[in-house]
């Protein structure tokens, strides 16, 4: 060989060399680029009597300056970072909704409780009963805002929802073909740098939706898992994602991750297996946050609202009548089931509430457990009669047709509740402020007595008088002027009950005071309570 075959060859090399250093700062920006260098050799000599004579320089290869291990780190980093930063996100749009200021929930409850404190202090004042009403119709707006405020998120959600995994298909698709064109090129011997940077890109993108795990095969293609054992691509093919209602309760508002393989039943995937991405982020936020935010917003307002609906119907207005619902709320919740059963939950117990859903999860026919979903506590039942009977957590569960073994039954009874919360009092007369029953000693008692206390136990409308549990049970008429106690000469001291609503006083059975209710010392005298008795306690 000349010494200008030499040179020319060593020009070649070096022109590589050149050609790899301008590619390299052309692509300085271009993501997912890694920096490649040409790694040169010595050409094998020329055998001569002389000994071997070279013959200049050749390119041996040209190397991608990247890590196998760093790259899978990054992309996993990537996926974890993705999930936290659009849970965060959606989280902060949900903490806008419980947000204080004068424009919040809790600035429109405060509103409403001064408004009936000014009220107690000037019972008949029309104008301050009147700012009750406007405060009673603002804290029920608010709440209905928040519910629906509440029903936009949850549709952004499923709208990103939809748009990702329709990327992840589509950058499924990218990495099948990719594939096919490494594995071709790899037949000749040499390493396709661009492409491998071009999958490895795609990698991480698909990352930043659904975490994935990559396992390499002979021919140069990589196989992409999701939810560690689903292949999204495997050699040059590609399977797709999708996301729908949960295929156990359709109508619970809960979304799941499905794998669609071709030729294959959708395979649901549940968020917790899903490991990082914004698609597990969103559907932690969607299944776990957002409904935990609806649970709060609906047992506050049924809270709220039973515990003053209770009051309301306990007083009575400015015309005398029994005060009736200041809020209209649901009474009974429908279960939500894929099997057999029918069920109802209904509200009893509004101190006792807790922000969750149900499970009622039947062992038989009959027999089951409901669980309380937020943190698990389980209560038995042993048949739709013993269900019916248990409180849980101010709950009352009402099965109308049993389960099969096995079966599950959702219950929601907080999650629309705020949604639809009505204000129904609209005349400022309406309002019952006024004490349903009240008392006053006899001008002509002689004795000291006084009136310890005073607490009413009937209906609101009542057929009579309940009575404590040694007077007599028979049924009494109603209490129209009030009632008498006129306390007879002892010992032993007795006391008539008399109803002034009839002419003359209708006279029910004598009776001894309870220890409690003795009067020391006592001599003969009245005491009158007026207006119907009612199930209070003033």
């Amino acid at each position: 060989m000349s010494l200008l075959n030499v040179g020319a060859r060593a020009l070649l090399a070096n022109q590589v060399a050149l050609q790899t250093a301008g590619h390299n700062i052309a692509n300085v920006n271009t993501a997912g680029y890694s920096r490649q260098t040409v790694v040169l050799q010595t050409v094998q000599g020329q055998f001569t009597g002389g000994g071997y004579i070279g013959q200049g320089v050749d390119v041996q290869t040209i190397l991608r300056n990247q890590s196998e291990l760093l790259t899978r780190q990054s992309a996993s980093a990537g996926s974890t970072q993705a999930a936290d930063a659009v849970r965060a996100e959606r989280l902060s749009q949900l903490q806008e909704v419980f947000s204080g200021g004068t424009t919040g929930l809790g600035a429109a409850i405060n509103d409403m409780m001064n408004a009936f404190s000014d009220v107690v202090t000037s019972p008949t004042d029309i104008t301050a009963r009147t700012v009750v009403l406007t405060r009673l119709d603002e804290t029920a707006a608010r709440m209905r805002t928040a519910g629906d405020r509440l029903n936009e998120i949850q549709y952004t959600v499923t709208e990103q929802l939809q748009s990702s995994v329709t990327a992840i298909n589509s950058l499924a698709e990218q990495m099948a073909s990719i594939n096919e064109q490494i594995a071709r090129a790899k037949g000749n011997g040499q390493t396709p740098n661009d492409l491998l940077d071009r999958r490895d890109q795609i990698i991480r993108d698909i990352n930043q939706y659904v975490q994935t795990t990559q396992i390499p095969a002979d021919d140069g293609t990589v196989g992409l898992f999701v939810a560690g054992s689903q292949p999204l691509v495997l050699g040059t093919t590609a399977s797709s994602l999708s996301v729908d209602d949960a295929t156990q309760f359709p109508a619970s508002g809960q979304i799941k991750l499905f794998f669609n393989r071709p030729g294959a039943s959708p395979v649901e995937m549940d968020e917790n297996v899903l490991g990082g991405g914004s698609v597990s982020g969103l559907l932690r936020f969607n299944n776990n946050d957002l409904t935990e935010g609806r649970n709060l917003l609906g047992r506050m307002a049924m809270a709220i609202g039973m515990t003053m609906n209770e009051q309301q119907n306990l007083g009575l207005t400015l015309d005398g009548l029994p005060g009736k619902d200041l809020f209209a709320l649901p009474t009974t919740m429908p279960g939500s089931t894929n099997g057999a059963g029918v069920g109802t939950v209904s509200f009893t117990g509004p101190t006792k509430f807790e922000a969750s859903d149900y499970e009622i999860r039947f062992t038989t026919g009959t027999a089951g457990q409901v669980v309380r979903l937020s943190d698990g506590k389980s209560t038995a039942f042993t048949d739709a009669a013993n269900l019916a009977t248990l409180q849980i957590d101010g709950l009352n569960f009402n099965l109308t047709t049993p389960g099969n073994p096995g079966e599950r039954m959702l219950f929601k009874p907080f999650s629309t509740a705020a949604n639809n919360i009505q204000a129904l009092v609209y005349s400022p007369r309406d309002l019952a402020v006024a004490n349903p029953i009240n008392a006053a000693m006899g001008t002509s008692n002689g004795g000291t007595m006084q009136l310890a206390g005073l607490k009413a136990t009937g209906l609101p409308n009542p057929p009579g008088l309940v009575l404590p549990a040694n007077a007599n049970p028979a049924a009494l008429p109603p209490i129209l002027g009030g009632i008498q106690l006129q306390f007879n000469v002892g010992p032993p001291t007795t006391y008539d009950v008399l109803d002034r609503g009839t002419a003359p006083p209708h006279r029910w059975p004598l009776r001894s005071p309870t220890p409690r209710e003795s009067p020391s010392p006592s001599t003969a005298g009245r005491s009158s309570c007026r207006a119907p008795p009612r199930r209070a306690t003033r």
